[in-house]
């Protein structure tokens, strides 16, 4: 099999992005349930973009945005230049039925992506989430401040170095605070 038919045979999704985006895909892989596309931060936001507004696509489903600490999983550190975080957006489109994940490599000397709330509304408490528990901040969110954890509460409890038990918070743990 030729590289041609072998891009003819992939999904649709695939087809276009390696089209228009070719340089901004650092892997790609068809999955079970769908397509996983790892992209570079620097062209995370065009491709959401692209992938919501381009008719033959549609994907206008923002599933969840979440993250991964791959702090200590060597071999994804590095396939993606030391990178500890992956950003993971999942989308779906109701017109083709399928899901994408897009996953963006995030390094801990730089914990900033951009936010794609201008894109999808729904994303506001999602990245609040992801930024309450990882520490990942996004800019240009309209209010990024913590939603499950206390406003002092201190660390990112998704982190694969966050301590199990020993800093004594739940001891210290303020439930009669909200964070409103």
């Amino acid at each position: 099999m030729n590289e041609e038919q072998s891009v003819a045979e992939s999904p649709l999704v695939l087809q276009k992005l390696q089209e228009n985006y070719a340089d901004a895909l650092l892997a790609h892989e068809e999955t079970r349930d769908g397509v996983a596309v790892v992209v570079g931060k620097d062209d995370a936001y065009a491709l959401l973009e692209y992938l919501k507004t381009e008719a033959e696509l549609g994907y206008t489903y923002l599933v969840d945005v979440t993250a991964v600490d791959n702090s200590q999983l060597e071999s994804e550190l590095v396939k993606y230049d030391y990178a500890r975080f992956m950003v993971v957006y999942h989308l779906y489109s109701y017109q083709g039925c399928c899901r994408l994940r897009v996953k963006v490599p995030v390094h801990e000397r730089d914990l900033r992506v951009r936010s794609v709330t201008s894109l999808w509304r729904g994303a506001n408490w999602l990245e609040r989430e992801t930024y309450d528990m990882f520490g990942i901040a996004f800019e240009g969110h309209p209010d990024l401040r913590r939603i499950l954890m206390p406003d002092d509460f201190d660390g990112h409890p998704l982190r694969k170095d966050y301590p199990l038990r020993g800093r004594g918070e739940r001891e210290s743990f303020n439930f009669e605070t909200q964070n409103v």
